[in-house]
């Protein structure tokens, strides 16, 4: 009998269980925190460049830190819960995040705004990296591309809600105290995810050892498959970065000269996002994983193209259709890291993000040297650009996938 019980509460989540729903509920709310903090301050920074008085690239700073201090953080912090375990390090990253979320209100130059979301984006590096690992281990094998659907509609939702907040309340009293409140959300939101989100049941312990870090990060780094979508999750991550952190330029100027509540709406196509990850994950079944990334690309240049047009309301249906590739082909390549890496799968899943947060710092931060001499058709031309490299990188990981590798990925990235 006692074998029994052992068997039973080892069992993967199934989907359509009462614990599959506490989970997704859970990784919601820790997605929202995620990205609500993280991207609180991206319709922010034309607001950055007129108080502080710096270019368009300097005013993405603030941003471009946090996912840069992410992206290397996350290469450690997945081992450290190799150590620890899943749910401590992801807990003691949201509680963090949500203190320094509240702290940044307090910042009242350009350079301690950007140290203490330097300083953010370390310990939010706590959660990203190490949810997709606890899913991958604790979910029904068949259930993880809709658990990490869901997942990255809460990252949706909650990237979403941070943008039009804090637009709405800057321009009804501060960016300051959008900043404040934010924080203070999150605290609620991250005792929520404590309460409701089941301990790891197929976790195993590691001793922290400086030697299996790289050791393991290398050995991922030698997959070819793995490869292709570490360069993926860049040109994804960094083409989506870019549209959005300049939109926002183009907009609140002429000849549109909307206000930061109007140009913040725009970010209501988020709903669209989580809709499109969640869908496209089921997807792949029946597609194949290549297919589905080659129609979230597809969807993502189309979009850009039809920005290009004068008119407000297809600049909308632009950002609309690029938006719902872009969380289509994420999910499904996030999704695939963690199923594809045997072993280490914490390590695979950082550096997939950490490739995928690079690329947001350095396009981010590029794209504002392409507003500055270019306008919107630069900005235009460098999505293009990386959209097309990605193109390629599909290309090459059939070949590569089919000359060294004996399974997994094969035929079906």
């Amino acid at each position: 009998m006692s074998e029994l019980t052992i068997t039973t509460e080892a069992e993967f989540i199934r989907s359509g269980s009462t614990t599959f729903r506490q989970t997704n509920l859970a990784f919601f709310a820790a997605g929202f925190v995620t990205f609500i903090t993280l991207y609180d301050v991206q319709p922010l920074l034309p607001e950055f460049a007129r108080e502080f008085g710096v270019p368009a690239a300097l005013a993405s700073l603030p941003l471009s830190v946090t996912t840069c201090t992410l992206a290397i953080a996350m290469l450690l912090v997945g081992t450290v819960s190799e150590t620890l375990g899943r749910k401590p390090v992801m807990v003691f990253s949201l509680f963090l995040t949500s203190l320094l979320a509240f702290t940044t209100a307090f910042s009242h130059t350009l350079s301690s705004l950007i140290v203490v979301r330097l300083l953010q984006g370390v310990v939010l590096a706590g959660l990203p990296s190490v949810a997709m690992a606890y899913l991958s281990e604790e979910i029904d094998p068949p259930s993880i591309g809709a658990a990490m659907g869901l997942y990255i509609s809460g990252n949706a939702i909650g990237g979403m809600s941070g943008r039009i907040f804090t637009a709405t309340v800057t321009d009804l009293s501060s960016w300051r105290t959008a900043l404040a409140l934010i924080g203070v959300a999150c605290l609620g939101l991250s005792v929520y995810f404590v309460r409701h989100l089941p301990p790891s049941a197929h976790f195993r312990r590691h001793p922290f050892e400086v030697g299996y870090l790289f050791t393991s990060l290398y050995r991922q780094m030698r997959d070819p498959a793995l490869l292709c979508l570490y360069g993926l999750g860049f040109l994804i991550m960094g083409s989506f970065v870019t549209l959005y952190n300049y939109i926002t330029f183009r907009l609140l100027g002429h000849p549109y000269d909307l206000t930061q509540t109007l140009v913040s709406l725009i970010f209501l196509v988020y709903f669209l996002g989580s809709y499109s990850s969640s869908s496209m994950g089921r997807m792949v079944n029946r597609f194949g994983r290549r297919a589905m990334i080659c129609v979230g690309l597809g969807a993502m240049a189309v979009g850009t193209a039809i920005t290009l047009a004068a008119p407000l309301t297809w600049i909308i249906v632009g950002v609309a259709v690029f938006t719902c590739g872009f969380f289509g082909a994420h999910s499904v390549a996030s999704s695939w890291v963690g199923r594809h890496a045997k072993t280490g799968k914490a390590q695979a899943s950082s550096l997939y993000l950490f490739f995928y947060y690079l690329g947001s710092s350095i396009s981010g931060t590029a794209g504002g040297f392409c507003w500055t001499h270019g306008g919107w058709d630069g900005v235009a031309g460098l999505i293009g650009l990386l959209l097309a490299t990605a193109f390629v990188v599909i290309a090459l990981s059939t070949r590569l996938s089919t000359e060294h590798a004996s399974g997994g990925i094969v035929g079906k990235i």
